[in-house]
């Protein structure tokens, strides 16, 4: 049996181990009472992403969407180093453009670091058009590109 990814809401069980592996993906993470809040949100969108492998699910992968009117912002994706360039980052963003769109949803905003190549080509190919930059963003002094993407 082969890999594949499996994505889901999270739930309040789930706060402990998106804390985990926030803080696993981003040097200023967020804590556990932080991502419990977002999943208790009702304008909140919380997905978690597992690396199934012989019938083992791994979760190794999040994203948090903010809903507002008929926009929503990423607050985050991230996934566990070890399992990058695996798909998950776009099937948690498939999942989550799909699941925005059902509640009408008709554009998401992100923001990311310039230099984050991966990321920046990952939003592109799935029609993330730049629309501003904000100079000095990141707290090492990065500057963070913005993106929408219609839905």
């Amino acid at each position: 049996m082969g890999t594949e990814i499996l994505v889901d809401r999270a739930t309040p069980i789930d706060a402990g181990f998106m804390a985990a592996l926030h803080a696993h993906c981003f040097a200023k993470a967020w804590d556990e009472a932080a991502m419990a809040q977002f999943i208790a949100g009702l304008d909140t969108l919380c997905l978690i992403a597992s690396v199934v492998d012989n019938a083992v699910a791994s979760p190794a992968g999040l994203l948090i969407a903010r809903k507002a009117a008929d926009e929503a912002e990423l607050l985050t994706l991230g996934v566990a180093p070890s399992c990058r360039r695996m798909g998950l980052g776009r099937s948690l963003l498939h999942t989550a453009m799909a699941a925005l769109r059902a509640t009408g949803t008709k554009q998401l905003f992100l923001e990311v670091e310039e230099g984050n190549g991966a990321a920046v080509a990952l939003y592109r190919s799935l029609g993330a058009v730049a629309v501003g930059r904000r100079p000095g963003y990141y707290e090492h002094g990065a500057d963070a590109a913005m993106f929408s993407l219609a839905l």
